[in-house]
């Protein structure tokens, strides 16, 4: 059992998911992108569909890399916004 560290992203309309992170950064932090239905069937628990109707992603990784992966939401244009969680696993 651990920790992770769970960023909640909201992407722009034009966005394809698959652009969130590069795959040398999935590879380098093993983050795991997903949609809602994708992170409820993992266990996650309490996902409700934004009631904005925003285009949504889930993005899992360790807390060793959550720094990483956060400066890499930052700097991506298609990322509207996040929130991070963390969750024990």
């Amino acid at each position: 059992m651990g920790t992770l560290r769970i960023f909640e992203v909201y992407l722009s309309a034009t966005t394809d998911a698959d652009d969130i992170l590069s795959e040398e950064v999935r590879k380098e932090t093993m983050a795991q992108v997903m949609t809602d239905e994708e992170a409820t069937a993992v266990g996650f628990q309490g996902i409700a569909p934004d009631p904005q109707g925003r285009a949504r992603r889930w993005v899992a990784v360790s807390p060793r890399d959550a720094g990483f992966v956060q400066s890499r939401l930052d700097a991506n244009p298609a990322v509207t916004g996040y929130r991070g969680h963390d969750v024990d696993s």
